[in-house]
């Protein structure tokens, strides 16, 4: 069963990016992939999770102990791994992974994203990473992208790693061949 490693919020988001997130774990568990994510029961990750585990999906989680001590671990996962830190939750949620989905997120799903895509421009790995467009989420840091090019801090080939899909469906496709 390929594993999709799903970069999210822990925040609730808007109504629209709840109810993407709501397609997608049921678009995951649909196609039988298993979602590895960061194993928050809380905001966005809470909502795939649930989502996900309510179409019969099978979810794997994977959180630092920290957070653990703070409640914010999903106690009703298929497998939860605790971990020390961040670094090894990111070590963790990547080598899980056959491919990534990246939703609307702050700081921690940039970072994640990031590094992941950092990861295939240097040639370290060529797992397919895919950006879930939700209600317009993307296109400003497209935008940032595209400025970095124009001045030439960006490689255009680099640029074209960051790329969008605009639902559940279509999202799944990029990173998992049929």
């Amino acid at each position: 069963m390929p594993a999709i490693t799903v970069y999210l919020s822990s925040s609730p988001g808007l109504p629209a990016h709840i109810a993407a997130i709501e397609a997608l774990g049921r678009e995951l568990a649909r196609r039988e992939l298993t979602l590895v994510y960061g194993g928050a029961h809380r905001g966005l990750m809470g909502v795939l999770a649930d989502t996900a585990l309510a179409a019969g999906g099978r979810v794997v989680g994977v959180i630092p102990q920290a957070l653990v001590d703070y409640e914010v671990a999903h106690r009703g996962l298929s497998e939860l791994h605790v971990v020390e830190n961040m670094h090894q939750r990111k070590a963790m949620l990547f080598s899980l992974a056959d491919a990534f989905v990246v939703a609307p997120g702050g700081l921690g799903t940039l970072e994640e994203a990031f590094e992941t895509l950092v990861g295939v421009q240097l040639g370290y790995h060529a797992k397919p990473i895919v950006f879930l467009d939700v209600d317009g989420f993307w296109p400003p840091l497209e935008a940032f992208l595209d400025h970095a090019v124009s001045v030439g801090v960006l490689l255009p080939d680099v640029r074209a790693l960051f790329r969008t899909a605009p639902s559940a469906a279509a999202a799944l496709d990029a990173v998992i061949p049929s």
